[in-house]
This record gives structure tokens, C-alpha cells and sequence, in this order.
């Protein structure tokens, strides 16, 4: 299960009505792949379809979709959005990572 604050659930609302999608039966993609500075990457797009290894979760009205794979890699994750003047935008706190690199877009296990 992935876990959505209030600030990230505003800003994926406002991002997929922009990008044409409807935040009420579409999905947020939430994924794991090889790569970045500490091995492990996320992935983090909008669809409107699903596939057959999908796990369909939802959060604080936000419909997120993981495939079997990176689900493993995500339990226990929350999704937040930092907008300060950093400008970070989305996070991932999961509690899986056990090293994260300085930009948090990238973790090892």
C-alpha cells in the first residue's frame, strides 16, 4: 500500500487535469527501475489504463497503480510534495531504502 498526503493529492489532481487526465478514474503509476547514483530509481506517470500484474490501490481519493514488481520495492511508501524553495516536488519516504541519494530520486536496499 502507498500512502498519499494532502499536499501530494493537490498536486497530482492539478497535474492530471492539466495533462488531460481525471484524477477520479484515472490512475497514478507508481514504479521501481534499475538506475540513478544509488541503484534504484522511481517512476512516476499517469495512465488511464491497467494491466494484468497491476496492484490497484487508493489513497486520499487518488487511484495508484504498481506493477508486481516495484510493489515490493514500495510497501509502506508515502507520497509527498515539496514545493518550498528547494523546488523538490514529488517524494517517496519509504521506509524500504535503506540509502537514498542527495536528490531523493534515487535508493538502494
Amino acid at each position: 500500500m502507498i500512502k498519499v498526503s494532502e499536499t501530494a493529492k493537490q498536486k497530482v489532481v492539478a497535474l492530471m487535469t492539466e495533462e488531460g487526465f481525471d484524477a477520479t478514474k484515472d490512475y497514478v503509476r507508481v514504479g521501481v527501475k534499475s538506475g540513478g547514483c544509488s541503484g534504484l530509481s522511481y517512476e512516476l506517470k499517469f495512465d488511464d489504463k491497467t494491466a494484468d500484474n497491476d496492484k490497484v490501490f487508493e489513497d486520499n481519493s487518488v487511484r495508484i497503480i504498481i506493477d508486481k514488481k516495484s510493489f515490493l520495492y514500495l510497501v509502506g511508501t508515502t507520497l509527498e510534495y515539496s514545493g518550498g524553495l528547494n523546488g523538490k516536488g514529488f517524494v517517496f519516504n519509504n521506509p524500504n531504502a535503506q540509502r537514498t541519494c542527495g536528490c531523493g530520486e534515487s535508493f538502494s536496499l
